[in-house]
């Protein structure tokens, strides 16, 4: 820990002004009024209120004891609330205590229920037990407690729990309850609540020397922000910072940034010179939280000046190991300027952070990226546009990458008119887009079906000569399919199938045909079919489906019966190679065989299947003859058709149609 006169030391500049005085939060009792403390709705006029004993005690047996305390014990297992209740009161109405783990488990069972009847139950309970016999509480009671009343989001029973603890001497470690104060104060905005108990808490373990009731950091410096930045009290603060110097509790980079924050909005620059000089001597060499405290009080106090100089300072600064600021720092910026309308002194900073930072930062941490960053982030972007056209007008140079950020706003808004304007500028300032950029751009104009443009941006991208074409060109297939347009699908793989950049396979063609089977549009399937083996793509068992399936439902059975005769020769040659003979396929063009009449090709999709071992399920394609060839006779074709009257003979026969 760091040595007494240190921490002296940082408190030495600020005048001693010990445990001030903030407004006082609610009394103890006043949160038990309705409006106070319900949530939703008041407790049913039918629950009893909860009164405790004010007149006399009467005096109970043992025996009579014994059995209050079972029964409220035997009700607490059952989780029969209202009666646990009865019994807790019959027993402290008659001055007599349950047992130290029952009274413990009643105000626990209490707390769990998360309804303000039980609340109020629970609060009562506790600070009676403070009040007549704290010795049975438990700390771990009070946290639970604690901890149900921030889940619920009561703040006001939660700090008139702790008053009352300090108002009848009950002293707790302040970790039990600390912490969870400040995160239900946080919830609800208010760490000035948090900030009058700390002061009452902190004089208490001064004066009684109880090193277990000294606040952590984070409570400090939770009761420091709340003096900072919702006070806005120079005095307050520096108490809270005399506290922390008095009980030994070494500051830490937050605690000077709030009062950075703090001195910046006063614009005592005194002060912020010395707290900067206060900072070497704790060790602290990376500013960036400070800088950024700083920034933002400046910023609400309408020092732009002070903004300005101070960025360009941490930039100059060799022990600042910021990078870049956070993006909250940057949104604060863009907002104070652009309330005052002071585009140009945005436009110019940049400019002059330029001549500040190294030849070779990385875009994403120059400052110019990060102010654009922020415009677009919220919602700014033809704000953060006028910047950059500040800047050309300034003479300053604009790099590609602080350009992306509002290029891809433009297209996340669909604002393709604006995006392709920007590209136009960009390119005429000497600039070249990246491959991310132009996919970003692609993928926009495909969502608004701005087909014309997501063409041209991809001729421009295959102009520019970059290497990465598959995700534009993925991204345009995708879309087209998508919204039905296979004609310009067929165009555009048609247009750039010689690409060596560009991966066209078998299944892009697939696409493309059964796109255009989709639609009965056959005769533009069978040209693309025979665009594909023109380009040497080979056709696989998908093509023919969606072939198949596409002439099925104009029922063309004719142009089926081609397709098996030159799948047929392809499987006679080679096998299954490029087309799988499977169930699938199988079927397609065991179906159109049979509805199309042809029993010859019928049985010789038959054959085949049984010599590859594949699957036939004969009812559906018995059903298929009964419903098209039900009357056709055997007689009749002998006398017209001898080799058909035999395939259909022998259809029949494998079908089960003989009898």
């Amino acid at each position: 820990m760091l040595s007494y006169r240190m921490a002296r030391k940082f408190a030495c500049f600020l005048p001693h002004r010990r445990f001030s005085s903030i407004p006082e939060v609610p009394s103890l009792y006043s949160f038990l009024q309705p409006s106070l403390f319900a949530l939703k709705r008041n407790p049913p006029d039918s629950q009893e209120p909860i009164k405790l004993p004010t007149s006399p005690p009467k005096s109970l047996t043992l025996e009579q004891v014994t059995t209050l305390q079972n029964a409220l014990h035997k009700s607490l297992i059952a989780s029969d609330t209202d009666e646990a209740w009865k019994s807790f009161k019959a027993l402290i109405n008659n001055s007599a205590f349950p047992s130290k783990s029952i009274t413990n488990s009643l105000i626990t069972h209490l707390s769990s229920h998360g309804d303000i009847y039980n609340f109020k139950r629970a609060f009562a309970s506790v600070v009676y037990v403070i009040e007549k016999n704290p010795k049975v509480l438990e700390f771990e009671t009070v946290q639970i407690m604690l901890n149900s009343m921030k889940c619920a989001n009561v703040a006001a029973p939660a700090f008139a729990l702790v008053k009352c603890m300090f108002k009848n001497r009950f002293f707790i470690p302040f970790s039990v309850w600390g912490n969870v104060l400040v995160e239900i104060s946080r919830k609800n905005g208010n760490l000035v609540a948090f900030l009058r108990l700390f002061e009452e808490n902190c004089k208490i373990a001064w004066d009684e020397k109880l090193e277990f009731m000294k606040p952590d950091l984070a409570a400090c410096n939770a009761a420091l922000e709340g003096c900072c930045h919702d006070l806005e009290s120079v005095s307050n603060a520096e108490s809270v910072v005399e506290t922390m110097s008095l009980l030994g509790v070494r500051p830490d980079q937050s605690s000077f940034g709030f009062l950075a924050y703090l001195y910046a909005l006063k614009g005592l620059e005194e002060k912020i010179n010395e707290l900067e000089a206060l900072m070497g001597g704790f060790g602290f060499t990376n500013k960036k939280e400070f800088y950024c405290n700083l920034i933002s009080g400046y910023v609400k106090s309408g020092n732009l000046a002070s903004v300005e100089s101070t960025i360009l300072r941490s930039l100059k600064d060799e022990n600042c190991k910021c990078g870049h600021f956070s993006v909250e720092t940057y949104s604060e910026v863009v907002n104070g300027y652009v309330q005052k309308g002071n585009i140009k002194g945005l436009a110019n900073l940049i400019i002059e952070s330029q001549k500040t930072e190294p030849a070779n930062i990385l875009v994403d941490e120059s400052l110019g990226y990060g102010i654009v960053s922020a415009c677009v982030s919220i919602g700014l972007s033809d704000k953060a546009h006028s910047i950059l056209d500040a800047m050309n007008a300034l003479g300053g140079s604009v790099g590609l990458g602080v350009y992306v950020p509002i290029l891809k706003a433009y297209c996340k808004e669909n604002r393709i008119v604006e995006a392709t304007e920007l590209v136009m500028k960009i390119s005429s300032s000497g600039l070249q887009l990246d491959v991310g950029s132009y996919d970003t751009l692609i993928e926009a104009s495909m969502a608004g079906q701005d087909f014309r443009s997501a063409f041209s941006l991809f001729r421009d991208m295959r102009e520019a000569r970059i290497s990465d074409l598959k995700g534009s060109y993925l991204t345009i297939m995708t879309g087209l399919m998508e919204n039905h347009r296979p004609e310009l699908m067929a165009a555009f793989l048609d247009e750039v199938v010689e690409d060596p950049r560009i991966e066209v396979s078998t299944h892009d063609w697939n696409s493309i045909i059964h796109a255009f089977c989709k639609a009965r549009r056959l005769e533009d399937a069978r040209r693309t079919f025979r665009r594909m083996i023109f380009l040497q793509f080979e056709p696989n068992d998908q093509t023919y489906l969606s072939l198949i399936n596409g002439y099925v439902s104009v029922e063309n059975y004719f142009s089926v019966l081609m397709l098996w005769n030159e799948v047929k020769r392809k499987l006679s040659s080679d096998g299954q190679k490029g087309v799988k003979f499977d169930h699938s396929l199988v079927d397609a063009f065991l179906y159109a065989m049979v509805k199309g009449g042809f029993f010859d090709a019928a049985m010789q999709v038959v054959e085949k299947s049984t010599e590859m071992k594949v699957f036939v399920d004969k009812w559906r394609y018995k059903q298929a003859f009964m419903e098209t060839h039900k009357k056709l006779k055997v007689a009749k074709l002998r006398k017209r058709n001898l080799r058909k009257m035999e395939a259909l003979t022998a259809f029949k026969n494998w079908a089960g149609l003989s009898a």
